[in-house]
């Protein structure tokens, strides 16, 4: 390791952010500590430096002795070890370092990202005391965001898209069409296959579409089932905020938002199969396709669509499809971008190293690989790299986005070396994107018109903190609202009222 001051002078350029925390230790071991932990612990990880304290970028040490130094160590370990402070116990003897810099005695705590089955981690023996982490410090938790944690922590035993639907039937929430076309894929790739004589609601049984619970009784369609071959209506009412949304951008025209887009519209049925069955032709154009003969059959399939269907289809099963937001995919002149609601299940080195696989959705992963798509899903980075390197395009970049109930995951597959300013370009658009999504959503409107019906003089800022949104969100979802003639303010700037129109 390098010398102990280096390695805070370095922690003191990167200035607190969502991995760093300084904080003061004159009055004792601070209160505070265990809720950055918990923050820490529930998204990235991060590290807390106790005896500095930061204030517009000038950092005070606090001038620790050796004995403080001593009390404070020995408080953290008696605190980590007691259920009644902490749920568990995440730090090594490795991760508590202390030193000296310029005379000043500083502690550092390497706090590592707990594993998904050791999430929510919380504080004071009370789940509700559990905190995450964004570019603007800790907050605490919503109820929702607690049970998804609990949920992807029991992932193992009951997968998300496992769970039981009531009131759901075949003829009115499933759509014929998808069905058919789901069976025809998997009778071509499973010629003579016992179950291609099955009915349709026996052949959903046996790829766990439709289970019965051994130890309740309880039977019915599973989440699965429904996102993948349900109609729209069906789909809404079991996972309310349920958006898909394919976006193609490739003019240089500012005027053009999209040259091509694909989302539910009411033209077609927008259930996963069919989402992924219109939006994938359209980012294979995007492949270089060499002719090529096996005996005297083209062929027209490469190592990198095989990369794309792996990186399209892990985009779908490992999504959160029970947040605010929802799937995007957008094709650029030089890029692809996946985005899903949802943390990672494992930490983004790990599936860069490959081997490892844990899906959210396991059901809807074994659908698809039971008609051929997504063959490796689970092998990491490992096939989406290698397909790439074909066409001597960089290794793709994956990137996770925490924030107040809109945690995403974005992997990005570059079709040429990127520039800085398209780098710089995408992440703008990733922003936009974000935006975009909640700002045509009917729920976001009515959320805020609620709110400017009950507190009329209320500012766009006091909105956005109550609904978990960006103000930047706020601003543009009310300018259109206004545009729309749905809202109008009345009075001066400060101090005026929201009149809902509509």
């Amino acid at each position: 390791m390098k010398d102990f001051k280096t390695y805070i002078l370095e922690l003191c350029e990167k200035k607190e952010g969502t991995e760093v925390e300084f904080k003061s230790a004159k009055g004792g071991f601070p209160g505070s500590f265990w809720e950055t932990y918990s923050a820490f612990a529930n998204t990235r990880g991060g590290v807390i430096v106790l005896g500095v304290s930061e204030k517009n970028g000038i950092f005070t040490p606090d001038g620790l002795t050796e004995e403080q130094v001593g009390k404070y160590k020995k408080a953290f370990t008696d605190c980590a070890h007691n259920k009644g402070k902490v749920s568990c116990s995440l730090l090594m003897e490795r991760d508590v370092i202390d030193g000296d810099c310029d005379g000043n005695k500083v502690i550092v705590f390497v706090i590592p990202r707990a594993s998904y089955d050791m999430r929510p981690v919380y504080i004071n023996g009370n789940p509700n005391n559990t905190y995450k982490r964004d570019h603007e410090g800790d907050y605490i938790c919503t109820q929702a965001e607690i049970s998804r944690m609990y949920a992807d922590a029991d992932i193992l035993a009951q997968p998300v898209d496992g769970k039981i639907l009531k009131n759901y039937s075949l003829a009115s929430d499933l759509d014929d069409t998808t069905i058919r076309q789901y069976r025809q894929l998997f009778a071509l790739r499973h010629e003579g296959h016992p179950w291609n004589d099955l009915d349709d609601m026996e052949f959903l049984k046996r790829i766990e579409g439709y289970k019965v619970d051994r130890e309740t009784g309880e039977e019915g369609f599973t989440l699965a089932a429904l996102l993948m071959f349900g109609n729209e209506l069906a789909i809404r009412d079991a996972v309310p905020h349920y958006f898909v949304d394919y976006r193609e951008k490739l003019s240089s025209d500012p005027r053009i938002r999209y040259t091509d887009r694909v989302y539910p519209d009411g033209t077609w049925v927008p259930n996963i199969f069919q989402f992924y069955s219109r939006v994938y032709p359209k980012l294979s154009q995007a492949l270089p396709t060499p002719f090529k003969l096996v005996g005297d059959v083209r062929q027209d399939e490469t190592l990198a669509h095989e990369a794309l269907r792996e990186a399209f289809c892990n985009c779908l099963i490992h999504c959160q499809y029970r947040m605010l937001e929802g799937v995007v995919i957008e094709r650029y002149q030089d890029r692809l971008y996946f985005s899903n609601p949802g943390t990672m299940l494992i930490s983004p080195e790990d599936f860069l190293e490959g081997g490892h696989s844990i899906c959210r959705n396991g059901i809807l992963q074994k659908m698809f690989i039971a008609i051929g798509r997504g063959e490796h899903m689970g092998s990491g980075a490992d096939t989406i790299n290698k397909g790439w390197e074909t066409n001597d395009w960089p290794d793709l970049e994956i990137k996770e986005h925490f924030g107040k109930n809109d945690d995403r995951v974005e992997l990005t597959l570059w079709l040429q070396k990127g520039s800085v300013e398209s780098r710089v370009e995408m992440e703008e658009s990733r922003v936009e994107s974000r935006v975009e999504i909640e700002v045509g959503r009917v729920e976001t409107r009515d959320r805020i018109k609620k709110e400017m019906k009950e507190f009329p003089s209320i500012t766009l800022k006091e909105i956005a903190d109550k609904l978990n949104l960006s103000v930047k969100t706020i601003e543009k979802a009310v300018s259109k609202m206004v545009a729309d003639g749905e809202v109008v303010h009345d009075g001066p700037r400060k101090g005026g009222v929201w009149k809902v129109l509509k």
